[in-house]
């Protein structure tokens, strides 16, 4: 199996879970295809800053749009993400492993970072995804049977990135 998702309660704990993995195959020499998300608060905004790095070396793009102080709907700069989808597909060739920040809003529309995650399966890459609870049923539906749920343990998950490494190599 290929195909991971991991899931938190909480606002930024998928996020920094799945930062804190990537580091941790960074160290181990896993080159990595994929984004990674930080949220930056404002003590005068209800919503953060949302930052992406495309790994494994970036650019860091900022994904969120400044709405004002009352906004309370999504803040996606949808224009911002699809630049990160590019990079990402440019980085793909030579990766081992393959992390998505999180199946959001666009992907679960059938956009975003879906036909990357496609073609990275697809080249037999393991694919580690970050999936909140709005977009769990449709993260299902894309995924299939064929989907791994894993703890919420950064050692445990970078272990099952790697033992799909060793799967694509023998």
């Amino acid at each position: 199996m290929k195909l991971a998702y991991v899931t938190l309660q909480g606002r930024g704990r998928t996020d920094a879970l799945i930062a804190e993995v990537a580091a941790l195959l960074e160290a181990d020499g896993v080159r990595l295809a994929g984004t990674v998300q930080s949220n930056h608060e404002r003590p005068d905004r209800r919503k953060c800053d949302m930052d992406l790095q495309v790994l494994p070396d970036g650019p860091v793009v900022r994904i969120s749009e400044d709405r004002g102080d009352l906004a309370r709907g999504c803040t996606l700069d949808s224009g911002a993400l699809e630049q990160t989808v590019l990079a990402v597909q440019q980085r793909l060739e030579g990766a081992e492993v393959m992390i998505v920040k999180k199946f959001g809003k666009r992907e679960a529309e059938g956009r975003g970072l879906v036909p990357i995650i496609a073609e990275a399966l697809e080249m037999g890459l393991p694919v580690l995804i970050g999936v909140n609870g709005l977009n769990l049923a449709a993260f299902l539906t894309f995924a299939g049977e064929d989907v791994a749920v894993l703890p919420n343990n950064p050692l445990q998950i970078a272990d099952w990135c790697k033992a799909g490494i060793q799967l694509t190599v023998s």
